[in-house]
């Protein structure tokens, strides 16, 4: 049922606000980072991020990462109205639009944002198909020089609903992991071939941190240097983001890493 009626839209996101602030404090979440200092609430931190994560999972960094100076992509369809309230209400900066249309006013405002704060976006959404990265969030990163941070995220066994992203919603008590890329460089004025080849490394690298992140939440259990997270915001991130900071590694660097062929990176 689409919600017309701003009151609605108004009611509603404030419900769903409460539900997810409830139902996610009853995870257990750790975290296994490349980086820690990407994470915007690390003392360390600086300089602007483009995080990206499947649609799927956008329960986990909605619930964590609030007032922490970063903007969220979203689309302009009916559907994303009420999420653009509760990103609001969760501590977000909303954009709303597409991230691959160089003239839109969506580029354009997330271009002014990224002079002074971090973008978030989910490269399969709003409509997918699943799992299949949109070349925006490349395009952007290589735009407008800001690294990519991909974050890998899992629950244990969760719920899945019948949408096209196979919607996650982890059971109560459960394990929720993110397993974490450091900052990755997009090289800069890239022409189509080379496009495609960043497109097709951050989407192979993202798929296998969602895995890796997904197994460690069934399994459990620790890893060497892995933390304990919980909803922080961040003291610096409001000038920290904006402080000149390390271009990042290369797709080819991180896929070395992590013990992955060179093959699309």
């Amino acid at each position: 049922m689409r919600l017309q009626s701003p009151l609605a839209i108004g009611a509603v996101s404030l419900a769903s606000t409460a539900v997810v602030r409830q139902w996610m404090a009853t995870l257990r979440i750790r975290a296994d980072y490349g980086d820690p200092t990407i994470d915007p609430v690390h003392p360390a931190y600086q300089g602007a991020k483009i995080y990206v994560f499947w649609h799927e999972n956008i329960l986990l960094p909605l619930y964590l990462r609030g007032h922490c100076n970063i903007s969220m992509l979203l689309s302009r369809h009916f559907d994303a109205d009420v999420l653009a309230r509760v990103a609001g209400m969760m501590g977000f900066g909303t954009v709303r639009g597409s991230s691959f249309h160089g003239g839109s006013a969506a580029v354009r405002e997330l271009s002014e944002r990224a002079e002074t704060g971090n973008l978030t976006m989910t490269p399969d959404g709003p409509r997918g198909p699943r799992r299949r990265l949109a070349a925006g969030c490349v395009f952007l990163a290589s735009s407008l020089g800001i690294p990519l941070v991909a974050m890998g995220l899992g629950y244990d066994r969760p719920w899945r609903l019948g949408t096209w992203d196979r919607f996650a919603v982890p059971r109560p008590g459960s394990r929720g992991r993110a397993v974490v890329s450091r900052a990755i460089q997009i090289p800069p004025q890239l022409d189509r071939d080379q496009l495609e080849q960043q497109r097709a490394g951050v989407e192979r690298l993202l798929n296998h941190l969602s895995d890796d992140a997904r197994q460690w939440a069934a399994e459990g259990g620790r890893r060497p240097g892995d933390r304990a997270v919980r909803p922080e915001a961040s003291r610096t991130a409001r000038w920290a983001a904006a402080v000149p900071a390390s271009p990042g590694v290369t797709l080819a660097e991180e896929f070395e890493r992590l013990g992955l062929s060179r093959d699309a990176a």
